[in-house]
């Protein structure tokens, strides 16, 4: 398998060399550079744990409402079936409160699934708010590198002349810190609307289904039409 040794090593030079152009980068960047690569592996983190926190089945389940009113046909306890959905799913947890409160009038029942909602609306709004300002905070965190090197480049300049190697350090750190703040911000503040965009339909489905279930409890629609 020599052919299969010479692709493999080229492939780990050419990875060694790319890591060590990354690394050239941040050492010519300086200490401006840190809190942007922090500031960095802090949104990735985020926008990972959110894609897989707020898939649509998972926060509301399809058909979990047609098996709720189910259940409640065949004489199901409201108590009982609220202990079950609690566990179950965001919505699970909002038509759980709806269901301790099944033999309350309407009021009630809408006020405890509002009150539900909320909370779980909060829950699902979770680290988002740290996203945003990662993209607001991120630019400005460049703009911070871009002062520093404009004051190493102007430090630079004395009356004996010129010091290439300072001159050439505040070049670096202002450049690269400007781009990485840029770079961090445009993709955070993309996935900081979507999520929220998202988060807000999320919700609107919740209110629609657990209105529903209120109007089915309280015969203003047949559970037969959900």
């Amino acid at each position: 398998m020599p052919g299969a040794k010479a692709v493999v090593s080229a492939f780990v030079v050419q990875i060694s060399e790319r890591a060590w152009f990354v690394w050239s980068i941040i050492q010519a960047s300086g200490w401006p550079i840190w809190p942007l690569l922090l500031a960095s592996i802090l949104a990735v983190a985020i926008v990972i744990e959110r894609a897989w926190t707020l898939r649509r089945t998972r926060i509301n389940p399809p058909g979990l409402l047609a098996s709720v009113l189910e259940e409640l046909r065949r004489g199901a306890s409201p108590q009982e079936l609220a202990l079950r959905l609690e566990g179950h799913s965001p919505l699970g947890r909002v038509f759980a409160a709806g269901l301790r409160n099944y033999r309350s009038s309407r009021e009630v029942m809408k006020e405890a699934i509002e009150d539900a909602g909320r909370v779980v609306a909060h829950g699902l709004e979770r680290y988002l708010t740290a996203l945003g300002t990662i993209a607001a905070v991120s630019p400005l965190l460049g703009l911070l590198g871009t002062i520093i090197g404009m004051i190493e480049i102007f430090a630079s300049q004395s009356a004996a002349g010129t010091n290439p190697q300072q001159l050439a350090h505040g070049i670096s750190v202002a450049l690269n810190t400007t781009g990485l703040g840029l770079i961090i911000a445009i993709p955070a503040t993309i996935f900081w609307r979507h999520f929220r965009a998202y988060v807000d339909s999320l919700v609107l489905e919740m209110e629609q289904e657990a209105v529903r279930l209120v109007e089915v409890a309280h015969g203003e629609r047949a559970g037969a039409e959900v």
